[in-house]
């Protein structure tokens, strides 16, 4: 008996090459992606945003000590001068600090000397440099802009994707962006972590690293679907991802080191930066290959969606002879 074998299929690749099946787990990939953002947008309409002094409003001063001062022990004198609820973070060494906390009934004359006196440590004198106080009107205006902000970057980017690629992809990367964010967002609502200018510095931080990882898969994806005969769109999809998989990993891997090191050495003012950044790292990664991709592939993207049209005014007319 005969043992007859379907060959391999190539499609121009090495015989030694693995093409990892991405989209066999997209529809459960899909199931959890959407369980994510109901239960993040959840927690953000139920618990809401920790909001910092940057959207709600309120006084900042920066502070130089002699020595080496405890954050805990500067709130403690705070506590003791009136001021509530301050919060005293490190400004790259434990001699310069900087001091938040709710917006007071003073004025910038009478608050600076009062915060002078009160943040005084026993042989640790310190030196106020700047006061700044923040208005919960010029908060919210700048929480509504923030928010403005992000929307605009989304509508630019569909455009942009768009143009450079193809429509199904473009929504789908949007789709991945908006998820990204969300979730990034719901778990800062859930875990009640601040919420402040440097959080939302890392959430636009986080779109431009999402939106260059659907970039370069979107690119090989058009790339293989115009070079590749005979395979289906699913494989030439399976084949993109494989081919980034490498680039991606590097990427990811190298934003992460960076990520970590703010975390752990760069001190309480990048500290929430470098969590939200940690955290999107992971969402942007995975919601890149099985959200902006899978999405495409689910709205029927194919060979033609990235072919030129000829218009008939410009083919050639065929002469039968009579």
């Amino acid at each position: 008996m005969t043992d007859v074998t379907q060959p391999k299929k190539k499609y121009g690749r090495p015989d030694d090459e693995h093409v990892i099946n991405f989209m066999k787990i997209a529809k459960p990939a899909a199931i959890i992606s959407i369980i994510l953002t109901i239960a993040s947008i959840f927690f953000i309409a139920t618990k809401g945003l920790n909001l910092g002094l940057d959207f709600t409003g309120g006084v900042s001063a920066e502070l130089n000590y002699q020595h080496a001062a405890k954050p805990a022990d500067v709130i403690a004198n705070l506590d003791q001068a009136g001021f509530k609820d301050a919060v005293v973070q490190t400004l790259g060494s434990n001699k310069d600090l900087i001091v938040r906390m709710p917006a007071q009934d003073l004025k910038v004359e009478d608050l600076s000397n009062t915060i002078t006196k009160a943040v005084q440590l026993p042989n640790n004198a310190a030196v106020v440099h700047k006061v700044d106080s923040v208005g919960g009107q010029v908060g919210n205006e700048l929480y509504l802009r923030s928010a403005g902000a992000v929307a605009l970057a989304m509508l630019l980017m569909l455009i942009y994707v768009t143009i450079r690629f193809e429509f199904k992809l473009a929504v789908g990367a949007v789709l991945s962006l908006l998820h990204d964010v969300i979730v990034t967002i719901g778990i800062f609502a859930m875990m009640q972590w601040p919420f402040d200018l440097t959080v939302l510095a890392a959430i636009l931080a986080l779109i431009g690293f999402s939106l260059n990882d659907n970039i370069v898969v979107s690119d090989r994806i058009r790339e293989n679907f115009r070079k590749i005969r005979g395979a289906t769109p699913l494989e030439i999809v399976n084949i993109a991802l494989t081919e980034t998989l490498k680039r991606t990993i590097h990427t990811s891997m190298t934003l992460l080191l960076v990520v970590l090191a703010m975390m752990f050495l760069g001190g309480d003012g990048l500290h929430w930066f470098s969590v939200a950044m940690f955290i999107g790292v992971f969402v942007g990664t995975y919601s890149s290959i099985y959200i902006g991709t899978a999405f495409a592939l689910w709205r029927g993207l194919n060979r033609q969606d990235f072919i030129v049209q000829v218009k008939p005014e410009f083919e050639d007319e065929e002469h039968i002879p009579h």
